[in-house]
């Protein structure tokens, strides 16, 4: 089943539809939000067809009890480290890194990033999977049991103010806004890619309509999604309506830290990936982070070219 929320005056909640297979259409739900699906309530297709556009969503969830984000792909980590002269704990291979994003209000796929250039705005292309509850100790089975829907994330970062807040060993607030998802929320059974833990197929990424990253979700992922789950609930329960994501998806290239897109390799899922390269390899970075009127699109696409997610398009603007 593929979910989306149109937003609606005075319903912070929006309005639930189903959509068809070919993105086109929709049909109102018969449950009232996206939350009252994870917490049980049935869901069915009622109402007249109405025309399906993006522009119109806000996120499938357009406000969750909890947003928490990991950093699956070790490598993008690594990388970050290697570029400021720090090693990287071998225990970052083998436990997962986890903060706890805000998740009061979240950006529509085709909603405005809007901040100060001076900031250092990046955009970093995530999967990201809703859960229903999960117990506190729950086993990685359990967890995988718990995975209800998959989708992408823009999880947006302002790169200047991480250096502060990191250096306050206190986590991130500022540096961290509202983040946005695709259009829709899909549920794994009807995936292309989905192999119980991990999305396999390529995060297309375009800045200002040039291609910025292809990379494939399933590859190095150090962490899989059960894992990532059981690592948060460890020591308390996850509400029903729990978003966790993947962290900026990042893979590796033998011989090197990887290519752009326009030099034949995978690119990278933000600007602070492709930077980092540049620094290894120049000395420097050469890529600017976002500026206003800078356009920013993700999708992922299935076997045949069709959109499985809908796309994240946003434009940025000056605060």
């Amino acid at each position: 089943m593929k979910l989306a929320t149109l937003r609606q005056d005075g319903a912070p909640d929006g309005r639930l539809v189903i959509v068809a297979d070919d993105l086109l259409s929709a049909r109102p739900a018969s449950a009232p939000s996206l939350q009252a699906v994870l917490d049980g309530a049935p869901v069915e297709a009622v109402g007249e067809e109405v025309v399906f556009d993006a522009a119109d969503c806000s996120a499938p969830l357009p406000r969750a009890y909890q947003f928490l984000d990991g950093s699956a792909y070790v490598n993008h980590v690594e990388l970050v480290r290697k570029a400021r002269g720090a090693t990287m704990p071998d225990s970052f291979w083998t436990d997962p890194l986890m903060y706890q994003g805000g998740s009061d209000g979240f950006l529509g796929p085709c909603q405005a990033i809007v901040g100060d250039p001076e900031w250092g705005i990046d955009f970093e292309g995530e999967i990201a999977v809703i859960t229903g509850p999960v117990r506190m100790g729950a086993s990685v089975t359990e967890a995988a049991d718990a995975i209800r829907f998959v989708m992408l994330c823009n999880d947006v970062s302002l790169r200047n103010l991480i250096p502060g807040e990191l250096a306050k060993g206190f986590g991130f607030v500022q540096s961290k806004p509202a983040c946005a998802f695709s259009p829709l929320a899909v549920t794994p059974d009807i995936l292309p890619g989905w192999d119980g833990g991990r999305m396999h197929g390529r995060l297309c990424i375009d800045l200002n309509g040039i291609p910025f990253g292809r990379a494939e979700a399933g590859e190095d992922m150090t962490f899989d999604f059960p894992t990532l789950i059981a690592h948060a609930a460890k020591t308390r329960a996850l509400a029903a309506g729990t978003i966790i994501g993947s962290g900026t998806v990042s893979n590796k290239e033998a011989g090197g830290p990887g290519r752009p897109v326009s030099e034949g390799g995978r690119g990278y899922s933000c600007i602070a990936e492709q930077r980092v390269v540049e620094t290894l390899l120049h000395g420097g970075p050469k890529t600017r982070f976002l500026h206003p009127g800078d356009q920013v699109e993700m999708w992922m696409e299935d076997g045949e070219g069709r959109t499985i997610f809908g796309r994240i398009s946003q434009k940025v603007e000056a605060i």
